[in-house]
């Protein structure tokens, strides 16, 4: 019996689409930076699924508020996305940001000093 699950990859800017200023302004918002941050914690090779980085970030926004943040990541060039089955997988494009912006994503990553958000606070 095959069990082979679908798998397929979601459109991305191409590498030469990707701009500081559509990365920073991703960033810009907590939010997103929280994700960036679980992802990088959690899995900065080969990606983690959409789900387990709602789990492990301690973010309490609804689905479609999610679904908007990956979004905006997305389309800013930090983020790779792919369904696999039906969980949504996300790995950011360390390969890019490191090649066009040495060592923005390893600061982004470092910087602990940026504050959390309160459950209350959290989009």
């Amino acid at each position: 019996m095959d069990t082979q699950v679908e798998q397929y990859e979601l459109s991305h800017p191409g590498e030469d689409a990707v701009e500081l200023t559509a990365v920073l302004s991703a960033l810009a918002e907590p939010a997103r930076l929280t994700i960036v941050r679980t992802v990088g914690a959690f899995a900065p090779e080969g990606g983690m699924a959409c789900l387990d980085v709602w789990d492990k970030s301690g973010l309490t926004a609804t689905k479609s508020t999610m679904s908007h943040h990956y979004k905006v990541l997305r389309e800013a060039g930090l983020v790779v996305m792919w369904w696999v089955g039906a969980k949504k997988h996300v790995r950011l494009r360390r390969e890019l940001m490191d090649v066009r912006w040495p060592g923005l994503l390893d600061a982004v990553l470092a910087d602990t000093s940026a504050p959390r958000l309160a459950p209350h606070e959290q989009r």
